[in-house]
C-alpha cells in the first residue's frame, strides 16, 4: 500500500502563483528604489534653485518619479489582490480535497464549524502570506537603501543610524514573536465560536423545540470574553510596538538632521544634501511600515498553522491492485475499531457468501454503522483486515475500491446538481436510461417524474420528504451498482410498503452482487439470506432469521421481549455447516453454542 504524505499548505515562498508573486517583488521593490531615487532629485534640485542654475531638467526628473511611483503603487494594489486570491482559492482546494480524503477523522478531530471557519477565515489570511513576503522585502529594502543612501551623502550620517539601528531590530522582533501568539489564541477562540454555532444549526429544531434558545445564544457566545481578551492582547502589543518605535526613531531622525546640520556649517555638504538626508533619516527609521508589514505576515503565519494542523491528518493511502473476477465475497478477519478508549468493534469475523444478502442487526451502539463503514473502507479498522473476492480492500487502487462498493445511507447527502445528477453521482458518464432504471428500483420515479422539471429539476427546488431522499439516495446505490453494495439503514424513513418492495428487490437480485443491510426492522432482517446479531462490538450470532428468532435476546434488539423461548448467555451461533460467520469468535464465560 502507498501512502504519500501530505504536501506543505502551499508550494513554496512563492504561493501556488510563483510568476505573478515574483512581479509583485519585483514591482513592490522597484517603487522601494523609486522612492529612494526622489529625496536626491529633489535635494539636487533644491541646490540648483539655490545656484540659480537651470534646475527644468531636475524638475522634470522629479515629476517622473512621483508619476513613476503612483504607477507602481496601482500595479503593487492589483497583484497583490490577485496574488491574495489566488494563493486563497489554491488553499481552499487544497484543504477541502484533504478534508474529503481523511473523512470521518477530520470532523471528528476539529468539528465541522471549526473545519468551515478554517476553510473560510484563515484560508483568506493564509492566502495573504506570498504577498505579506514580498511587501515585507520592500519594506526592508526602503530602510536598508536609506542607510545606504545616506552613507553616500556622508559615512557620519551613516554612522548615527546605525548606532540606534540595533535598538529598533529588538523591538521588532519581539513584536514579531507577540504578535503571532495573540493572533493563533484569537483564531482558535473564533474556530470554537464557529464549531458552537454549527452545532446549534444543526440542532435547531431540538432547540426550538425545547424553547432553549437564549441558553444556546449564551453557550455559542460564552467564548467572546476570551475572544476579545485576545484582540485587546494584540492591539496592546502592536499599541507597545508602535510607542517604543516612537520614542526611539525620532531620536534617531533628530540625531541625523543634527549631524547634518553640523556638516553643512562646515561646508561639508549642501542644502539639498540636507534635505535628502531628513528624507532618508525618515525612511530608515520606518518602523511604522514595518511593524504593519510583520503584523500582516504573522497573521498570515498563524492562519497557515491551523491548516497545517488539518493537513497532518493523513488520508488512508491506497495499492495498486485489481480484483480479481469473483462473486463479491466479503470477507472480515479479526476487525477492531476503536472509538477513544472504547472497542465498538471487537475482533469481529464475518464472511458473506457472493451474490448473498446479509443483514446487521443490533441495539443501538452495537458498532452495526461501523461495521458497514469498515466493510466499504470508509473507516479504517485499528486491527484485522477487510477483504473482497480475497483481495484486502487496502491495497486496491483508489478508483477500484470505489467502482466495486457501492453505499446507500441513512441521510443521503444530495449535493445540489439535478436529480438526474444526484443519482448518476458516482458513474464517470451515466446514461439516462440508467438513472431511470434504478429510480424504478428504488421506487423513486414515480415522485421524481411529478417534479416540476422531472430529472432535471435541481434538488434544491424539489420538495421531498425523509423517505424520498433515502429512494433518492437508494437510487444512486443502484445505478453505482459494484460487487458490493453496502445499505446502511438507508430503508428507515420509508413506509411499509415501499420498504418491503426495495428489501425484496435488494435481496433476489435487484442490486447485483452482494448486499450487506445495517437493518433495523424485523421485516427486511426476514428477507435477507442471514442475519448477523451484534452484541457489544462482537457478532454474537449468524444465521437465517427464523432461527435466530427463536431467541429471546434476539426478538429482544426488535423490541420484542416474548418469553418462553431459548436464551442464549453468549458466544457465536451459527447454522450447521454455515458459511457465514468463523469460528474464530469468542464465546463469553458460560456460553453455549446450539
Amino acid at each position: 500500500m502507498t501512502t504519500r504524505p501530505a504536501p506543505p499548505t502551499t508550494p513554496g515562498p512563492l504561493g501556488p502563483a510563483p510568476a505573478r508573486c515574483l512581479l509583485l517583488c519585483l514591482v513592490s521593490t522597484a517603487a522601494t528604489g523609486a522612492g529612494l531615487l526622489l529625496p536626491a532629485a529633489l535635494g539636487r534640485t533644491l541646490d540648483l534653485l539655490l545656484a540659480q542654475a537651470p534646475a527644468t531638467r531636475w524638475v522634470l526628473y522629479c515629476a517622473a518619479l512621483v508619476l513613476l511611483i503612483a504607477l507602481l503603487d496601482v500595479a503593487e494594489t492589483v497583484l497583490g489582490g490577485t496574488v491574495d486570491a489566488r494563493t486563497t482559492a489554491w488553499l481552499r482546494r487544497r484543504l477541502t480535497g484533504h478534508v474529503l480524503a481523511v473523512g470521518p477523522r477530520a470532523t471528528a478531530r476539529f468539528g465541522p464549524g471549526d473545519l468551515v471557519a478554517r476553510l473560510v477565515g484563515n484560508a483568506a489570511q493564509a492566502g495573504t502570506a506570498p504577498t505579506a513576503r514580498a511587501a515585507l522585502f520592500a519594506a526592508l529594502a526602503g530602510p536598508v537603501g536609506a542607510v545606504v543612501a545616506l552613507g553616500l551623502v556622508s559615512p557620519w550620517l551613516a554612522a548615527v543610524y546605525l548606532a540606534g539601528a540595533p535598538v529598533l531590530a529588538l523591538l521588532l522582533r519581539a513584536f514579531a514573536r507577540d504578535t503571532r501568539e495573540c493572533v493563533t489564541r484569537y483564531q482558535e477562540v473564533q474556530g470554537r465560536i464557529a464549531q458552537a454555532l454549527s452545532e446549534a444549526v444543526g440542532g435547531h429544531r431540538t432547540i426550538r423545540a425545547a424553547g432553549t434558545e437564549d441558553r444556546e445564544t449564551a453557550r455559542i457566545l460564552r467564548p467572546l470574553p476570551e475572544l476579545s481578551e485576545a484582540g485587546h492582547r494584540m492591539w496592546q502589543v502592536q499599541g507597545r510596538a508602535s510607542g517604543q518605535s516612537v520614542a526611539v526613531a525620532p531620536l534617531l531622525q533628530l540625531g541625523v538632521v543634527a549631524v547634518a546640520g553640523v556638516l553643512l556649517a562646515r561646508h561639508r555638504v549642501t542644502v539639498g544634501e540636507v534635505l535628502a538626508a531628513s528624507r532618508y533619516a525618515v525612511l530608515a527609521t520606518g518602523v511604522g511600515v514595518l511593524v504593519g508589514q510583520l503584523a500582516g505576515l504573522a497573521r498570515a503565519r498563524a492562519a497557515t498553522g491551523r491548516l497545517d494542523e488539518v493537513l497532518a491528518e493523513s488520508p488512508a493511502g491506497h495499492g495498486e491492485r485489481r480484483l480479481p473476477p469473483g462473486p463479491g465475497r466479503l470477507e472480515l478477519r479479526g476487525v477492531t475499531a476503536l472509538r477513544g478508549a472504547r472497542a465498538v468493534l471487537d475482533g469481529v469475523d464475518l464472511v458473506v457468501p457472493g451474490g448473498t444478502t446479509l443483514a446487521v442487526v443490533g441495539r443501538s451502539g452495537a458498532g452495526k454503522s461501523l461495521l458497514a463503514a469498515v466493510a466499504g473502507r470508509l473507516a479504517e479498522p485499528d486491527a484485522g483486515e477487510v477483504l473482497l473476492d480475497g483481495v484486502p480492500l487496502r491495497e486496491l487502487t483508489h478508483d477500484e475500491l470505489r467502482r466495486s462498493i457501492g453505499y446507500a445511507f441513512e441521510r443521503p447527502a444530495l449535493l445540489g446538481g439535478t436529480v438526474e445528477e444526484e443519482i448518476g453521482l458516482a458513474l464517470r458518464s451515466p446514461s439516462p436510461a440508467r438513472v431511470r432504471e434504478a429510480a424504478r428500483t428504488a421506487h423513486a420515479d414515480d415522485f421524481v417524474r411529478r417534479l416540476p422539471h422531472g430529472y432535471d429539476t435541481l434538488v434544491a427546488d424539489a420538495p421531498r420528504s425523509g423517505g424520498e431522499s433515502q429512494r433518492l439516495g437508494l437510487a444512486r446505490a443502484f445505478a453505482h451498482g459494484g460487487r458490493l453494495l453496502i445499505v446502511d439503514d438507508a430503508l428507515s424513513s420509508l413506509d411499509t410498503v415501499t420498504e418491503a418492495r426495495i428489501a425484496e428487490a435488494l435481496v433476489n437480485g435487484g442490486a447485483g452482487g452482494t448486499r450487506l443491510l445495517v437493518a433495523h426492522r424485523t421485516a427486511t432482517a426476514a428477507r435477507a439470506d442471514a442475519v448477523a446479531w451484534l452484541d457489544g462490538g462482537r457478532v454474537r450470532a449468524v444465521g437465517p432469521h427464523e432461527e435466530l428468532w427463536r431467541l429471546a435476546e434476539y426478538r429482544a434488539v426488535f423490541g420484542d421481549g416474548a418469553e418462553g423461548a431459548d436464551s442464549l448467555e453468549g458466544g457465536p451461533v451459527m447454522s450447521h455447516g454455515s458459511p457465514w460467520c468463523r469460528a474464530r469468535g469468542r464465546r463469553a464465560e458460560g456460553g453455549r453454542t446450539p
